[in-house]
């Protein structure tokens, strides 16, 4: 149990900045689907340019197995990354919640997300049950 408390240790901090830099705020994500602040664009942007760097890095250390990192190749079909987009984009804009920041919120109090947090899992249950009759 004990090696796991590094993980509980960065998730808490991850919390906590996201809480600070009220990247959870439903507020700042209504504002961000409107076009009407640049806020939430900044931290998404930020989080992109951030992840690029280090998934380029970390290209040159090598992985738990000893070998370099990969990363796999994936189909480019756009019409699913498209209506996928669009699916996650209503739910968040509808919710007013990405998937990890649910989470958080729950932590901060706000309790009618558990709503939001069942409607995630029944949505995921579903695909899971229709994932096989899907394109994918």
């Amino acid at each position: 149990m004990i090696k796991y408390l590094k993980f509980l240790v960065v998730g808490m901090i991850f919390g906590i900045v996201l809480v600070k830099s009220e990247a959870v705020s439903w507020y700042r994500i209504y504002e961000m689907f409107k076009f009407e602040s640049f806020h939430m664009y900044g931290i998404i942007g930020t989080a992109v340019i951030t992840g690029i760097i280090l998934l380029l890095i970390s290209k040159n250390f090598k992985n738990i197995n000893g070998g370099l990192m990969t990363v796999p190749k994936k189909d480019k079909g756009f019409k699913r990354y498209i209506i996928g987009g669009t699916i996650f984009g209503l739910g968040w804009a509808l919710s007013g919640a990405c998937p990890g920041p649910m989470y958080i919120l729950v932590g901060t109090g706000v309790f009618s997300v558990l709503i939001v947090i069942a409607a995630a899992l029944l949505g995921t249950y579903v695909y899971g049950i229709l994932k096989d009759k899907l394109p994918h």
